[in-house]
């Protein structure tokens, strides 16, 4: 019985069998990998970003929001007023612009002019809100507004970062396009030459 020779381990390996590191590609260009780790540095920003963006202008927004509903509850008051006459319709016809009379806490009569109902007769009391000075003003911020005007500011700068990051990256990827295509229309004109004389008969 005649023994096999086996091949000698130390001898070339083939191509196919040639170790291959993870994530390694001979077609990879620089500037795919440049563009890879931007698009991962602006997920780091996007996933960073989002919270403390949302977490710094919301709470920011509603206290400010607090601030003005205290000044305004504090500054603004209703009266009983009466409706002197209708001067002007507003829109289509849901509101009136009128002219009416009230009294201030030191009896001072006040003139000035509010929106009241469609349906409301001239003399008829209405109940408007002013200010110190005796001016008709609009009713007071609430807190449930600065509620919302602090959700809405919360969710406006987490957009504004999402917007932000979604754009540098459609920037970087539009340089690095123009930069491939150039780098692929400068090696053709080195190529196409040597192709185009293969055919040649």
């Amino acid at each position: 019985m005649s023994a096999r020779k086996l091949p000698h381990a130390s001898g070339p390996v083939p191509p196919h069998r040639k170790h291959v590191p993870n994530g390694a590609n001979p077609l990879r260009r620089t500037s795919d990998r440049c563009e890879s780790w931007f698009r991962a540095l602006l997920m780091l920003v996007l996933v960073l970003g989002l919270p403390v963006a949302a977490l710094s202008a919301g709470p920011a927004a509603y206290e400010s929001s607090m601030r003005t509903v205290r000044i305004q509850s504090a500054e603004r008051q209703q009266a009983d007023a009466r409706v002197a006459s209708i001067t002007e319709r507003v829109g289509e016809a849901t509101k009136r612009q009128a002219r009416v009379h009230w009294a201030d806490d030191r009896g001072t009569e006040r003139t000035g002019t509010t929106l009241v109902e469609r349906d409301t007769p001239e003399g008829a009391t209405v109940r408007v809100w002013v200010t110190g000075d005796g001016a008709v003003t609009s009713p007071p911020m609430t807190q449930p507004q600065a509620v919302t005007t602090g959700w809405f500011a919360g969710g406006a700068a987490a957009t504004a970062v999402a917007a932000g990051v979604f754009a540098a990256r459609a920037g970087v990827r539009h340089v690095l396009d123009r930069r491939r295509f150039a780098q692929w229309g400068a090696e053709w004109e080195q190529v196409e030459p040597l192709w185009a004389g293969r055919f040649r008969r």
